[in-house]
């Protein structure tokens, strides 16, 4: 089992979207930094870091994200938020 954490900043790709889309966009940065560092495609996030991000709304998501990334031995990816 391997665990790390990571500060992820979406603030450059995210701004470049279009405003109401800003949110999902975000879900699908952290998704694909966490594949690409961990090596996995299967990436599960929390409950809370979803609600996280969401919690301002589609329009102004949060830029920047401190996340636990825990990978076990199946290669299943689990990201959640580090409070």
């Amino acid at each position: 089992m391997i665990e790390r954490i990571y500060n992820i900043n979406v603030r450059r790709k995210a701004v470049k979207t279009a405003k109401h889309n800003r949110a999902k966009k975000t879900v699908k940065l952290v998704r694909a930094y966490v594949a690409k560092h961990m090596k996995s495609n299967e990436v599960k996030l929390d409950k809370e870091l979803n609600e996280e991000i969401w919690k301002r709304g589609a329009k102004n998501p949060l830029m920047k994200l401190k996340v636990k990334v825990i990978k076990d031995d199946e290669g299943k990816v689990k990201v959640s938020l580090v409070k």
